[in-house]
């Protein structure tokens, strides 16, 4: 099977898609992601990474119901599917297993 290879950004928007889970739209995604790294993203830079997480089968989405507060529209709700859900379980393992190869003197910061 040919693996398709995620972005760290990509990476990202399909963990918190998973932290949220069920309630992952564009502005609960950019919010979480700010909240727990301190990084400001654009709704565009979400929005683009959603589509295109969504062309990979990484994820999908569905229209929620129209709210006042928003005019009468609807959010679009993300999910993980379950290619995502592997994507990021093996990113998860490949990252321990890195870790743990890694020997305790490459991180001696005392020289920094």
């Amino acid at each position: 099977m040919r693996r398709t290879y995620l972005g760290e950004f990509e990476e990202l928007v399909l963990l918190t898609i998973g932290v949220l889970h069920g309630q992952a739209y564009g502005v609960s995604i950019s919010q979480q992601i700010e909240q727990h790294t301190g990084r400001i993203v654009t709704f565009g830079a979400i929005h683009n990474t959603l589509v295109r997480l969504e062309e990979k089968g990484f994820v999908a989405s569905e229209l929620g119901g129209a709210t006042t507060e928003r005019g009468g529209r609807r959010k679009r709700f993300f999910t993980l599917t379950t290619l995502g859900k592997s994507a990021i379980v093996d990113i998860h393992q490949l990252r321990n297993r890195l870790w743990d190869l890694m020997p305790d003197a490459a991180l001696n910061l005392s020289g920094i």
